[in-house]
C-alpha cells in the first residue's frame, strides 16, 4: 500500500498537480507500447482543458470533455526506443515500443518464479534484460461496478528482483519472445488464483446467457463485504487465540530438544491415523516431531528446510526456533535454517500442523529434506512421533472472498486496463470450473469475444492453455469434469481462427495442481503465437480430423477396426496409451493402438460397434503417449466414430 502511494505521489510531481491532467494508470514510465497497431492514450483533465502531447516527434494536441476525460488514439508505429512522452506538464520516459501480452486467469498464471526456481537452478537468478517489462496488477476485488482505476507497482524492467514474485509463465514468455525476435516485450499480468471464468465476464455478457450468476452478485454490497470481512477477521483472530492458549505445545516446550517425546506415539507422514481421531480430521492443532542426527561436517552450517506442501496451515521449528510459516496448503515448504541452529548429534524439527477443516497431512511424492547445498541433501524419515495439541470447534466464517463472485475480476482488475493496445491475450484458466464444465465452452467463446471488443481489435489472438495433468492417475476408463473441461478448451480454440491451444497433458504433477514446468509451457505459448502471426511452420499439438470405422480382408473374413486421421504427421509410435472406445451401451473401453503416417489406427477388442474414440480422458492420464516429430503432445479429446 505504502509503495503504490508512493507511486502515485510521484506520478503526480512528474505530471503536474497544478495542470489537473492525469493519464491513466498503466501509463508510467518504463512502459511497453504496442507497435503496428493505433495506441489509445487516455486519462483526466479539468473539464473542457485543452493540451499537447508529443511522443515518437509528433504532437497531439487534445481537450477533455465536460466530464474530464480525455483520449488521443496514437497512429500505428514501428518497434524501437526507449521515447520520452510529454503533455501539460507531465513526462514519462524509457518508453519502449514492441509487443505486449496480457497474461491472465488463476493460480497457474498467477505462480511466481520464486516458486519455480528449483525446476531451473541458475536460470533466472541472475538473468536481466531491460527489453522485457513486466507489470502486474495488484489483486483488488471490487463489488461496485466496472472500476477506472487500479493498483500496481508499475512498469518494471526484468530483473532477478521485479521477476520474483512475478507470473513465472509471463516471464518465461517474455524472455523467449524477446530472444527470439528481438522486439521489446512487455508482459502484463492481471490474474487471481481460484478465480472461475465467470469472475472475468462483463454483466451484460453474463446477463444474456447465464443470469443465474449476476443475480447472486448482486447480494454482495461493498457495506456488506466490508463489515463481514471485519467480522471475520475478528473471529479468525479469536480462534487462533483460544488455540493458542489451550494447545499445550506452545506453553510445554514441544518446539526445542530437551522435549521428552518418547512416550508420543510412532507415526509414518503418509498414514491417517495420526491427524484423525474417530476417523475424522483433528480441526485444531497436531505436532508432528522427528529427530535428525547431524554429523560435525554439518554441524553449524546454513540449510534449508524443504518440507514438500502440507495441508493446511504449518510452524515449524528447528531446534525451538520458528524456522518458517505458512497459513494454506498450496506454497511448497522451503524454510532457510540459519547458520549455528544445527549442531552435532541430535536436532529436533517440530511442526505444528494448524487446520480449520480436513485432515492434516503431508503430500505424498514431494521431497522432505534438509538441503545444505544442492549436490548435499539429508533425507528425512518418513517415520515421526505425533501428539494432538488443542482440538477445537470449527471455525464459523461467512464466506466474501469477492474475487470469486461473477463479473468482480473484469470489473476490479481487467476494466481498468480497456482499451490499451495489446498483440494477444494468453488465457490459464479453469481449474475452478471443472465441476461445470458442461458451461465452459459457451462462456470462453464469450469471453474471447469481450476481449475484442472491449479492446477494439477483432482478430485479437488468444492462446488457451489447456489444464495440465493431475491427481491420481487409473488405469481404467473414467469420467472426468477435468477432460471434459480440456476438450471446451479444445474445442474453443480450434472454432476460432485467432486462437490457438498449448496443451500442457504431459507437463502437470499428479500431486500438485500447480506444477512447475512452466518455462516448457512458455515455449508452447509462444509456438501457438507465432502460429497465430500467420509461420505456418509453427509446431502445434497434433488434433483429430476425423474417426473412421473401416475393415479389411484377413483370412477370407472381414476384420473391422477404427482411423483416427490428424491434421499433421505423428511420432511413429507402435503401441499407444489411454485410447478408448465407446460401445453402443455408452461404455468405454480401453482399447490397443498404433501410429500409421498422420493416423492412429485402433483395435476394435471386445467394442463390436464403436460409436466413439477417446483419448487422454481422464484427470491423469500419465500413460498418454501420442505426440509429434517435434515433440509435442496430442491433445486429450472425444470425437464420434463415422460409420
Amino acid at each position: 500500500m505504502k509503495k503504490t502511494l508512493l507511486l502515485l505521489f510521484c506520478c503526480l510531481l512528474a505530471c503536474g498537480v497544478q495542470a489537473e491532467v492525469v493519464p491513466a494508470r498503466i501509463f508510467q514510465s518504463g512502459m511497453v507500447l504496442q507497435r503496428s497497431k493505433p495506441v489509445p492514450v487516455w486519462g483526466t483533465a479539468s473539464p473542457g482543458e485543452q493540451f499537447t502531447i508529443v511522443f515518437n516527434k509528433k504532437s497531439y494536441v487534445v481537450r477533455a470533455d465536460a466530464k474530464g476525460r480525455w483520449r488521443v488514439d496514437l497512429p500505428a508505429m514501428k518497434a524501437g526506443g526507449p521515447y520520452t512522452m510529454t503533455f501539460a506538464h507531465c513526462q514519462l520516459d524509457d518508453i519502449l515500443i514492441g509487443d505486449v501480452w496480457l497474461c491472465t486467469g488463476q493460480s497457474n498464471m498467477d505462480l511466481p518464479v520464486s516458486r519455480v526456481q528449483p525446476q531451473y537452478p541458475g536460470f533466472t537468478e541472475d538473468y536481466a534484460n531491460d527489453r522485457v517489462r513486466l507489470l502486474r496488477v495488484d489483486q483488488v476485488a471490487s463489488v461496485s461496478g466496472p472500476q477506472t482505476d487500479f493498483k500496481t507497482s508499475g512498469w518494471q524492467t526484468l530483473t532477478p528482483a521485479s521477476s520474483r514474485d512475478f507470473s513465472a509463465l509471463g516471464y518465461f514468455l517474455g524472455r523467449r519472445l524477446q530472444s527470439e525476435t528481438g522486439i521489446p516485450q512487455g508482459i502484463i499480468c492481471n490474474s487471481w488464483g481460484g478465480t472461475p471464468i465467470e469472475a472475468w465476464l462483463p454483466a451484460d455478457s453474463l446477463q444474456r446467457d447465464f443470469p443465474q450468476y449476476t443475480a447472486r452478485t448482486s447480494l454482495y454490497t461493498p457495506d456488506y463485504v466490508a463489515s463481514q470481512t471485519r467480522a471475520n477477521q475478528l473471529m479468525n483472530d479469536r480462534w487462533q487465540q483460544l488455540l493458542d492458549e489451550t494447545d499445550p505445545g506452545m506453553h510445554q516446550g514441544w518446539t526445542g530438544l530437551d522435549f521428552d517425546d518418547g512416550t508420543w506415539p510412532a507415526a509414518n507422514q503418509y498414514a491417517r491415523d495420526w491427524a484423525q481421531v474417530d476417523g475424522r480430521g483433528v480441526v485444531g492443532s497436531v505436532w508432528m516431531r522427528q529427530h535428525v542426527h547431524i554429523d560435525a561436517a554439518h554441524a553449524g552450517r546454513p540449510a534449508l528446510l524443504v518440507l514438500g506442501m502440507l495441508y493446511d496451515a504449518d510452524h515449524t521449528y528447528v531446534n525451538g526456533r520458528r524456522v518458517g510459516v505458512t497459513y494454506y496448503q498450496y506454497p511448497p515448504r522451503r524454510y532457510a535454517v540459519p547458520a549455528g541452529l544445527l549442531h552435532e548429534g541430535d536436532n529436533v524439527i517440530a511442526v505444528r500442523f494448524v487446520n480449520k477443516t480436513g485432515t492434516p497431512a503431508f503430500t505424498r511424492g514431494k521431497k522432505y529434506q534438509l538441503e545444505f547445498t544442492p549436490d548435499d541433501v539429508l533425507q528425512l524419515s518418513e517415520q515421526w512421533r505425533s501428539h494432538i495439541g488443542a482440538r477445537m470447534p470449527a471455525c464459523p466464517q461467512q464466506d466474501v472472498t469477492t474475487q470469486y463472485l461473477p463479473t468482480v475480476m473484469h470489473n476490479s482488475m481487467l476494466h481498468p486496463l480497456i482499451p490499451y493496445a495489446l498483440a494477444g491475450v494468453v488465457w490459464y484458466q479453469g481449474e475452478s470450473n471443472t465441476d461445470r464444465a458442461g458451461e465452459y465452452r459457451t462462456m470462453l467463446r464469450k469471453l474471447k469475444g469481450d476481449w475484442r471488443t472491449q479492446f477494439a481489435d477483432s482478430s485479437l489472438s488468444v492462446v488457451i492453455v489447456q489444464l495440465a495433468n493431475f491427481m491420481a492417475p487409473s488405469s481404467q476408463p473414467q469420467e472426468s469434469g477435468w477432460a471434459e473441461l480440456r476438450e471446451a478448451q479444445r474445442l474453443s480454440a480450434l472454432e476460432d481462427p485467432h486462437a490457438a491451444l498449448a496443451v500442457a497433458i504431459d507437463l502437470g504433477e499428479a500431486n500438485d495442481i500447480h506444477p512447475l514446468r512452466k518455462r516448457e509451457l512458455a515455449d508452447r505459448v509462444a509456438l501457438a503465437l507465432d502460429r497465430l502471426r500467420g509461420n505456418r511452420h509453427a509446431a502445434l499439438s497434433p488434433q483429430p480430423v476425423a474417426a473412421r470405422l473401416m475393415s479389411r480382408g484377413v483370412g477370407g473374413q472381414s476384420q473391422p477396426y477404427v482411423v483416427v486421421r490428424f491434421d499433421q504427421k505423428l511420432r511413429p509410435a507402435d503401441t499407444l496409451s489411454e485410447f478408448e472406445l465407446r460401445s453402443e451401451d455408452g461404455r468405454f473401453h480401453n482399447v490397443e493402438a498404433r501410429v500409421s503416417g498422420n493416423t492412429v489406427v485402433i483395435a476394435l477388442g471386445t467394442v463390436s460397434r464403436p460409436t466413439a474414440v477417446r483419448y487422454a480422458w481422464k484427470n491423469n492420464p500419465e500413460q498418454a503417449n501420442l505426440y509429434n516429430p517435434e515433440g509435442l503432445p496430442a491433445s486429450p479429446f472425444q470425437i464420434t466414430v463415422e460409420p
